[in-house]
């Protein structure tokens, strides 16, 4: 895509999301030498969990003491991988958001409470890997045949996903942001609660914390 949209975080304020990288004039708007003045186009995506405005931005970030540092360690910043006869699922709790689309979808393969918590044999193929592309936050990963399989083919969209994060998926660029090892870019999760320890990304804080969208 020639014009991909881009994401970019703001320190101790919101997301931007730039939807047209192109400069563009502003209407109305020109310098006193009469020069237009030309910017790009997006929107500002509130991320300290506190606009009336959600998801949009609404300046609240500056009076609630939201900070954008990231929190983590890094100590869970790393890639399990666990070997069945035919697949290998990769897997990253680092990076996870707590969705629960591999635990509801498949309990047989993804358990909870257990130790190994993950049995790669524990279902087909076909539907472990149908449970593991619905992973929003690029945690799970599998390999076949020592290929590894991640990323899927699909136009650049931004989901407001319900009291929980901004699920991002066919490769909008976020820029200036490390991702953790193994990780996808093609599709991962944003918090915008405002609690995470793992900024920019989601870690599932929004559950414990109880963060909710205005109702319709």
């Amino acid at each position: 895509m020639a014009n991909r949209p881009k994401l970019a975080c703001g320190t101790n304020g919101p997301y931007h999301l730039i939807h047209d990288t192109t400069p563009a004039e502003v209407p109305n708007l020109r310098r006193e030498n009469g020069a237009a003045c030309a910017n790009v186009r997006g929107v500002a995506l509130c991320r300290c969990g506190g606009s009336k405005n959600k998801p949009f931005c609404d300046g609240t970030h500056s009076i609630n003491g939201f900070r954008s540092a990231r929190e983590t360690d890094g100590k869970s910043d790393r890639r399990d991988s666990y070997h069945g006869k035919r697949i290998t699922i990769h897997d990253n709790r680092g990076l996870c958001a707590h969705a629960g689309a591999c635990t509801d979808s498949l309990k047989s393969v993804f358990r909870m409470k257990q130790e190994p918590w993950i049995d790669p044999d524990g279902a087909p193929v076909e539907e472990i890997v149908a449970a593991v592309r619905k992973c929003p936050s690029g945690a799970l990963s599998y390999s076949i045949d020592g290929v590894e399989q991640r990323d899927h083919e699909r136009a650049p969209l931004i989901t407001v996903t319900n009291d929980g994060p901004y699920a991002v998926s066919g490769g909008v660029e976020l820029m200036g942001v490390k991702f953790g090892h193994g990780a996808s870019t093609e599709h991962y999760t944003l918090c915008r609660c405002g609690g995470s320890k793992n900024k920019p990304f989601c870690d599932g804080t929004h559950w414990s914390i109880g963060f909710k969208d205005p109702k319709p």
